[in-house]
C-alpha cells in the first residue's frame, strides 16, 4: 500500500461524510496480526471522549492537518497540551500506558498515524471519564 494525497484526500472525505466526523483504515497485514497500526481521518468538531489505555501505550503521529493532544488526571483536570502539525515543533507523541487523553482536531483534513500494542479491545466503561467530571 502507498500512503499517498489521494489515499488521505478519500480518507477525510470518507470522515466528513461519516456522522462522527472521523474515519479510520486498517493498516495491519491481516486479521491476525496482533498490533494496531491505522489511519485515522479526523474533522473539527469531532468528539472523542477523555479515556484511557491500560495495557498499551499509544504512538500518534499527524501526517496533515493540525490537531491537539490533551492529557487529563484521573479527576478530569487538564494537566498538558501538546499541538501536533507536520513541520511543526512537535509532528508525534507517545501517549502512556494509562493516561487519561482526548483530542482536539483544528483543521478539516487532518489524518494521524495511529499505533497501539496488541489486538484491538474495546474499552470499558472504567475506562472513559464521565462528561460531568
Amino acid at each position: 500500500m502507498i500512503i499517498d494525497q489521494q489515499l488521505l484526500d478519500s480518507l477525510s472525505t470518507q470522515a466528513r461524510q461519516n456522522p462522527r466526523l472521523r474515519m479510520n483504515l486498517d493498516l495491519r497485514n491481516s486479521p491476525a496480526d496482533g498490533s494496531q497500526r491505522m489511519l485515522n481521518a479526523l474533522e473539527p468538531g469531532t468528539v472523542m471522549p477523555i479515556h484511557r489505555h491500560t495495557k498499551t501505550s499509544e504512538t500518534i503521529v499527524c501526517l496533515r492537518g493540525r490537531m491537539r493532544e490533551l492529557f487529563y488526571d484521573a479527576a478530569g483536570t487538564l494537566t498538558d497540551v501538546f499541538e501536533l502539525a507536520p513541520g511543526s515543533q512537535c509532528v508525534g507523541l507517545s501517549v502512556p500506558i494509562g493516561q487519561w487523553h482526548s483530542l482536539e482536531i483544528l483543521e478539516p483534513g487532518t489524518v494521524i498515524l495511529e499505533c497501539k500494542d496488541g489486538p484491538y479491545v474495546p474499552m470499558s466503561e472504567d475506562d472513559i471519564l464521565p462528561p460531568s467530571r
